[in-house]
């Protein structure tokens, strides 16, 4: 099977390795896309993760359901940016889900999910995002036979969940400017609810 592969990082690589050692024919780019380009690719199915580009919605039409996404975060919480750390300032459920690809982001029906605990106390942004990455390529490995040959039923995405934007980083930034993604988790939440009581405090009327 030829796959284009849209990665953005060394875990994308790592699957493309996987895939090249089940004897995938792999072609893998972190650039942008469009359907001419695809089309002189002329793959068999696409996949994207970590891929930091919107793929054209001709893309999309053309490839689906030969098109998914990898994502950390258990959908339908946490689409777009920042899944991870989202997750933890609004107490939604942790987790990693491969879904279709449609117009939307993130918003393609699910095929696999899992949720996955991590222990607050103990982890960091850092050791978290990585928990799920591994998780998520498992996750991909096990399954992926299935999803190449299309035998899993895609489920549609139930409730409103939450979606995040690039440019909400500025609201978390304060609290992870002296540890980075080394910040604890639990001292991440500790400053967020702070701000967020200080915040609620200016806005009661006197």
């Amino acid at each position: 099977m030829r796959i284009l592969f849209l990665g953005g990082n060394s875990f994308s690589l790592e699957l493309v390795e996987f895939l090249k050692s089940i004897e995938e024919e792999v072609v893998y780019t972190q650039d942008r896309i469009d359907l001419d380009i695809v089309k002189k690719i002329n793959p068999d199915f696409i996949i994207s993760y970590n891929y930091k580009h919107i793929i054209p919605k001709e893309v999309v039409r053309a490839y689906y359901p030969r098109i998914i996404n990898l994502h950390i975060s258990f959908l339908p919480y946490n689409r777009g940016a920042y899944p991870n750390v989202w997750s933890f300032l609004e107490d939604t459920p942790k987790g990693v889900t491969i879904h279709l690809v449609d117009e939307g982001v993130d918003t393609g029906d699910i095929l696999v999910q899992k949720e996955v605990f991590i222990d607050e106390e103990k982890e960091t942004l850092r050791s978290s995002y990585l928990k799920l990455h591994r998780e998520i390529q498992e996750l991909f490995k096990e399954n992926w036979e299935s999803i190449k040959t299309l035998k899993i039923k895609p489920i549609k995405q139930h409730g409103g969940g939450s979606k995040h934007y690039r440019k909400e980083y500025s609201i978390f930034e304060p609290f992870i400017r002296e540890k980075g993604w080394d910040t604890p988790i639990r001292e991440l939440k500790e400053k967020y609810r702070a701000w967020r009581c200080a915040i609620e405090e200016l806005r009661e009327p006197e």
